[in-house]
């Protein structure tokens, strides 16, 4: 532990350790100072140069991110000099930044117009010098050059370098690689970690009313389990509030005919999936088996590494196994002619915004999901619509597809999808019943970790990894040793799902905790805790035979294709991806 050194900020003194940061001595200390490109998942780059302090002793103003503690340094982090500075700053970071305020991410929680508001800036006093700069779209993403601060966060965040900084000077852009290597996967993380709204996924929570309000139309929505833990802060909720209640009365207000849990798709996953894996474990063949929940690591492997294609478990993910039930079983049931059903994921990711228009994916000629809105886009619907999650009277998700055991619930965490696997594959291999249902090892927010499970006499080796930065080291790995693990969960983002890009922002290590320990309680708080116990499951294995469930919940991955990137004309302009 480094060592405590005694400093001073605006004339109060204080302690902090001697590696740390003027900034994280203020944050620790709960005071401020204003931060735009600074966030705590990345290096320090100091662009904005918003968090200007002055130092005793020092003539030149410094950033308080980039600038490290010393023994009796004095800081001073409000005076004119320093605002006069700051306010200079944001002129010129709003000359590069062209405001379409009302179709933006930030729309209502905009940090950069706050610090105009509290600097009295002009923001139209340096002429827009960015309007010609291109717009592109790749995928499910569109980068607005016209908005682009320059902070370069989106490059360092993108896990397979396909944004790259070309230029120097004010001619510097950030662009999507020409490159045939290279693609986007989708993951989205450029987005919350892009200060100024930059760039955005495809909005579609506009298509979604059309359905709403034809008549003849059966309009299902499903949501995500991290959403329960995330959604609330859009509303000005502590991090971490469940709001499962406050969020089915509110899609329901849309009015949505019926709303149906996903984790009630992820018990069908893990059962299926853990079947995959017990058979391939005897076999011993295609080992490790991957999960392929996560569809930016889909994307990944197929483009980067398709040699690894026969390892990803041909399970589907779990919303789109709920959507094929929606439209399979829960139509029969209720004699609905599935071509009138509209099913509407609401999901943390941006990619599954692409894996939803997958066509290898269609169940008998017809997608599983429809539409799939993020759940920053169902607080934007919400927000328009005058629905207040702190106000509005819980509801409960309706029969039959609304009760998830809480292994379903914890697949929102880093470690969660193996967690829930292990609770079944366990009680399959031994006959016995699991007495001690938490598998702690698999648990942590960091961003790689290795657990070896003992079940019967045979030693399952796993890996849980978050990133795909941590995922390259592990197929590396693999290539040197391809026994080295039996089963692998890769998510493409940090700590999982709850730190999706397509979640509310700001998203940080601490913020992503509080969301993954909210699962973590709701899962020890229900009854049934293994996805195989779940009733309903139970209840559709009765009903259906195994190959009519496989055709739901079983696929087929192939070599993805490069993307195609389009220039568009205006922001609000997209184009259907691949």
């Amino acid at each position: 532990m480094a060592e405590k050194i005694k400093i001073i900020i605006d004339g109060e003194k204080f302690e902090a350790e001697e590696d740390q940061t003027v900034l994280d001595a203020v944050h620790e200390n709960k005071l401020e100072v204003p931060t735009l490109c600074f966030h705590s998942d990345l290096e320090i780059k100091a662009n904005c140069r918003l968090c200007l302090v002055e130092i005793k002793g020092e003539e030149e103003l410094k950033t308080a991110c980039s600038t490290c503690l010393k023994e009796g340094m004095e800081i001073i982090t409000h005076s004119p000099k320093i605002y006069k500075a700051r306010k200079f700053n944001l002129e010129l970071i709003f000359a590069q930044h062209v405001e379409e305020c009302d179709d933006c991410v930030f729309r209502f929680n905009c940090q950069l117009l706050k610090l105009a508001l509290e600097y009295n800036v002009k923001i139209t006093r340096f002429k827009d010098r960015k309007t010609k700069r291109p717009i592109y779209q790749f995928g499910p993403i569109v980068f607005d050059q016209t908005k682009c601060m320059d902070c370069r966060n989106c490059e360092e965040v993108c896990p397979v370098n396909f944004l790259e900084v070309k230029g120097r000077g004010t001619e510097i852009k950030i662009e999507p690689s020409k490159a045939k290597k290279k693609d986007c996967v989708y993951c989205g993380q450029c987005i919350v970690h892009c200060p100024v709204g930059a760039v955005e996924a495809k909005g579609e929570f506009e298509d979604i009313e059309k359905p709403l309000k034809e008549k003849d139309k059966v309009v299902i929505a499903q949501f995500a389990p991290s959403l329960r833990s995330s959604l609330g802060e859009e509303f000005g909720l502590p991090v971490g509030t469940i709001v499962t209640g406050q969020l089915v009365a509110g899609l329901k207000k849309l009015g949505f005919n019926k709303v149906f849990d996903t984790c009630v798709g992820a018990d069908f996953t893990t059962t299926e999936e853990a079947e995959e894996l017990i058979e391939r474990l005897k076999n011993r063949k295609n080992l490790p088996m991957f999960t392929s929940c996560c569809p930016a690591w889909v994307k990944f492997i197929e483009f980067y590494h398709p040699e690894f294609i026969r390892n990803l478990t041909t399970i589907r993910s779990p919303h789109l196994i709920l959507g094929g039930l929606i439209k399979t079983y829960w139509a029969e049931k209720e004699k609905i002619n599935p071509k009138k059903i509209e099913v509407v994921s609401i999901m943390p990711c941006v990619a599954k915004k692409y894996e939803a228009e997958r066509k290898e994916l269609k169940i008998n000629g017809s997608k599983p999901v429809d539409q799939v809105l993020t759940t920053r886009e169902i607080a934007r619907l919400f927000h328009l619509h005058k629905i207040d999650l702190k106000k509005i009277k819980e509801e409960k998700t309706d029969d039959p597809l609304g009760l998830p055991s809480g292994a379903g619930i914890i697949y929102g965490a880093t470690g969660g999808v193996m967690e829930s696997a292990l609770r079944t594959i366990y009680e399959k291999m031994t006959g016995r019943k699991l007495l001690k249902i938490d598998f702690l090892k698999v648990r942590g927010m960091t961003g790689a970790r290795e657990a070896k499970i003992k079940i019967n006499n045979q030693l399952i080796k796993v890996a849980i990894i978050n990133g795909l930065k941590n995922a390259q080291k592990i197929l590396e790995k693999l290539k040197e040793n391809p026994r080295a693990y039996d089963y692998i969960e890769v998510m493409a983002c940090p700590a999982g799902c709850v730190g999706g890009g397509g979640q509310p922002m700001p998203s940080d290590g601490i913020i992503r905790e509080k969301r993954a320990s909210s699962l973590y309680l709701l899962d020890a708080g229900e009854d049934i805790r293994l996805a195989h116990e779940n009733k309903i499951l139970k209840k559709v294995y009765q009903d259906y035979n195994k190959e009519k469930i496989r055709l739901i919940s079983q696929t087929k991955f192939f070599k993805g294709g490069k993307s195609r990137i389009f220039k568009l004309k205006n922001s609000k302009e997209t184009k259907k991806w691949r």
